[in-house]
């Protein structure tokens, strides 16, 4: 049975010590990842590939080079992030002086998704060891190629008492989860969100949640459809629709619905062509749960709304094409909780004041788009 006590005793140890706090050595620490990332870039591109047939110009570009410039900006603002802040003193304690000093936290937990199952777990890094902590990293056990590449590319850079990688599932998620510490940052679900804040509670650790949420995308009669359609399509469709920040839903002008739908057709078809299952461009659903609880989401499936491109889908490869669907309602199984893969359901509006009332009649959503040139 997996024993967390050992490593953060240890980590805690080397935290007291001080020596995490000058700036040359945080400095140092960042610019040993930027090098060991640069190391590994095949490889990391190979794991993605393995674990989510991300592409490789994908995986590069929101992956390795996403975390690369992450480490520049760290280490371009790290000083400024470091200097003291003077502040104001209210009347009563006049002639005194009052000075905010950025403090390091200690040692922080970070546990990570697989939809980018290399930046989400390194870029909360960049932040801890720019701040002066001590890390424990637990990636994803749904990407196990890229969990395996990180713990080795941590334990070649890193003393295992300044940054650790703890791999595994439930059970080790469990044991770190039950243990005190000084910060917790997760990625993921809203279901597991929950999880990771009410174990939290039980030690008051300081959390930061980064969850989804349907994000819906408001497309009016002013726009370019051209535009707007292939930067809808790049953005939902990119990694297979498994991004927290991607459209989840689109809300059109009921006037222009159909010139943006065939918009969208005729981009989908230049991005991936006709026989989309064999485009090495488009990559795969991350494991069977997945899958299956997507393609129970389809009008086939629910009876609801009308299909108007793709649906096509292969449990063996875990393919699922990219799917259009049409005439939805917000009360349609589609839109009772985040999709999270390549289904774009597709709703209309009338004027705009419909749009807002129902927006906010739903949970706040992580991200909004508008596509409009109306001022």
């Amino acid at each position: 049975m997996f024993d967390p006590y050992p490593l953060l005793q240890q980590q805690r140890n080397f935290f007291a010590t001080g020596a995490t706090r000058p700036e040359s050595f945080r400095r140092q620490q960042l610019a040993k990842l930027a090098t060991a990332i640069k190391k590994h870039e095949a490889a990391v591109i190979e794991a993605l590939h393995q674990d989510c047939r991300k592409p490789p110009l994908e995986s590069f570009g929101s992956e390795v080079l996403l975390t690369l410039s992450e480490l520049q900006y760290g280490l371009k603002h790290l000083r400024g992030w470091m200097r003291p802040q003077r502040v104001g003193t209210p009347a009563s304690q006049f002639r005194s002086t009052a000075v905010i000093y950025p403090e390091p936290k200690g040692i922080v937990l970070i546990v990570g998704p697989w939809n980018y199952p290399f930046q989400l777990v390194l870029v909360p890094l960049i932040g801890a060891i720019a701040a002066g902590n001590c890390a424990v990293l637990k990636p994803s056990e749904h990407a196990p190629a890229t969990s395996a590449l990180l713990a080795k590319l941590v334990a070649e850079t890193f003393d295992p008492a300044f940054v650790a990688v703890v791999e595994g599932g439930i059970p080790e998620n469990q044991a770190l989860l039950a243990e005190p510490w000084d910060h917790l940052f997760f990625t993921g679900g809203t279901a597991i969100g929950r999880i990771v804040m009410a174990a939290a509670a039980k030690h008051l650790t300081p959390v930061t949640l980064e969850l989804g949420g349907k994000s819906p995308c408001i497309v009016d009669g002013t726009i370019d459809l051209a535009i707007a359609a292939k930067r809808i399509a790049w953005g939902k469709f990119i990694n297979c629709g498994q991004t927290c920040i991607a459209p989840d839903y689109i809300l059109v002008a009921e006037a222009v619905k159909e010139p943006l739908v065939a918009a969208l057709r005729q981009v989908l078809g230049q991005f991936y062509g006709a026989q989309i299952e064999h485009n090495p461009d488009y990559g795969r659903i991350i494991n069977q749960r997945q899958f299956d609880r997507l393609v129970a989401l389809l009008p086939e499936a629910t009876g609801e709304g009308v299909l108007r491109f793709g649906g096509r889908h292969r449990r063996e490869d875990l393919f699922l094409e990219p799917t259009l669907v049409d005439d939805l309602h917000f009360t349609s199984k589609l839109m009772a909780e985040e999709i999270f893969g390549p289904i774009l359901p597709i709703l209309t509006y009338q004027c705009l004041e419909e749009v807002v009332t129902q927006v906010r009649s739903h949970p706040k959503p992580l991200a909004l788009y508008i596509f409009s040139q109306d001022p």
